[in-house]
């Protein structure tokens, strides 16, 4: 789930009604950094047994600051156990991306994550494969495909449509279990639970698409009545 700014009340409302499909809380993109009361939203949410992340955009700016080491000491004094590491922005030279994920997977859980945040530009299949294999190899917990908040980029196009032909090479290169796919719509939701059944590992996802998400992947959704609740059931002559 992303948290783009969710007070203490929301956050304990969200966990009250849907807790038990949250996996890991992202705090988007640089928005840790201005949360007034980041400490106390750390704690409520490390007390449900879930762990949370920063957003990749904030290692790329204390990276290209040449902070790292700050940024490393923060994480660690505000209680963070999980650190994700991306190049969706900055200039970061393969090698390098390597070695900083094995060196902050001696202390954090690391997902790392694929793809540029520029709609502009696409990489081929092959690229995406290799780059996952090598963070994986190197240390990542979790590889993520890059898709932005609003589905622009990365595993989509700019308009939203999603490039369904570079996630089935993923899919083929990948095991999909060591992967997390963006998907923040609902159409894209339901294409991925369509596609790799309902235990495939979804990202940034909007507070309020927690429990809808959670019906698509029982099958208690249209979209995915057939191929999931439905699935076992005898066809009709």
């Amino acid at each position: 789930m992303i948290d783009k700014g969710l007070g203490l009340r929301e956050l304990e409302s969200l966990f009250e009604t849907a807790g038990a499909y949250v996996d890991v809380v992202k705090f988007g993109w640089g928005t840790s950094y201005v949360t007034n009361n980041l400490e106390a939203k750390v704690a409520l949410i490390r007390a449900q047994d879930v762990p949370v992340v920063c957003g990749g955009t904030l290692f790329e700016a204390a990276y290209a600051r040449d902070r790292l080491d700050e940024y490393r000491g923060w994480l660690a004094a505000q209680g963070f156990t999980h650190v994700e590491i991306s190049d969706g922005t900055i200039e970061l030279e393969r090698e390098r991306k390597l070695e900083l994920i094995a060196d902050f997977a001696r202390d954090f859980v690391v997902l790392s994550e694929v793809g540029s945040k520029d709609a502009e530009v696409v990489y081929a299949p092959y690229q995406w494969v290799e780059w996952m294999r090598e963070e994986l190899s190197a240390g990542a917990w979790k590889v993520i495909t890059e898709g932005r908040e609003g589905g622009t980029a990365g595993i989509f196009r700019p308009t939203g449509e999603m490039r369904t032909g570079l996630i089935d090479e993923i899919a083929h290169g990948i095991d999909v279990s060591d992967v997390i796919f963006e998907a923040p719509t609902k159409a894209s939701q339901a294409w991925f639970v369509r596609h790799f059944g309902p235990e495939v590992n979804l990202g940034n996802i909007p507070p309020d698409e927690v429990i809808p998400l959670e019906t698509l992947r029982l099958g208690l959704r249209a979209d995915t009545l057939r191929e999931v609740l439905l699935r076992e059931q005898p066809v009709a002559d």
